[in-house]
């Protein structure tokens, strides 16, 4: 398996090295068209600011301001019939909006309960089988200027939905 860790560490370099010399034998200017495709990265990642931080904001606003403890709160009676932990809602709302907040929520409950158990592998298992769709929208979608994302956060809510009911079914049946 020594080999494997070989070719990890190589295929990048080689891959760089190879586009540098099929450019080159194209006769493009490589090292002219790396710096345009930079400079257009850094101006990607300055319009992008704006986004990223009206969703921060947002993100803290619903955290810090109780609403997110009010919403569980009221739930948590239909959550427990169901035999869904309440303290998974948290990580499972946050999941579509931002990948860092709830990267520390399944943190935090990993740390609490122990990532042998239930709730500890729920979390592992609903950050893995959904995505931070609010925030692709929000970041990709305001990047190039597209406006009406309607359709695209339905189907996106709508993953969302399967992979949080997919990963409570799976969790179930293999740890319960």
């Amino acid at each position: 398996m020594q080999w494997i860790s070989t070719i990890s560490l190589w295929l990048i370099p080689v891959m760089i090295g190879f586009i540098l010399i099929y450019g080159t034998l194209k006769k493009v200017a490589t090292y002219e068209v790396f710096v345009e495709g930079g400079k257009e990265g850094v101006k990607i990642a300055i319009s992008i600011i704006p986004f990223l931080i009206g969703m921060l904001v947002a993100i803290t606003v619903f955290r810090e301001s109780g609403a997110l403890e009010f919403f569980v709160g009221l739930i948590r009676p239909a959550l427990l019939a169901l035999g869904i932990p309440p303290e998974i809602v948290p990580l499972a709302i946050i999941r579509p909006i931002s990948g860092t907040a709830a990267l520390g929520m399944m943190s935090d409950i990993v740390a609490a309960y122990g990532p042998d158990s239930f709730i500890g592998r729920l979390a592992s298992t609903l950050q893995g089988s959904t995505d931070t769709t609010l925030y692709v929208l929000t970041v990709y979608f305001g990047a190039v200027g597209i406006r009406k994302m309607g359709d695209a956060l339905k189907v996106g809510l709508l993953a969302d939905l399967v992979g949080l009911a997919a990963a409570i079914f799976i969790v179930t049946i293999m740890f319960a």
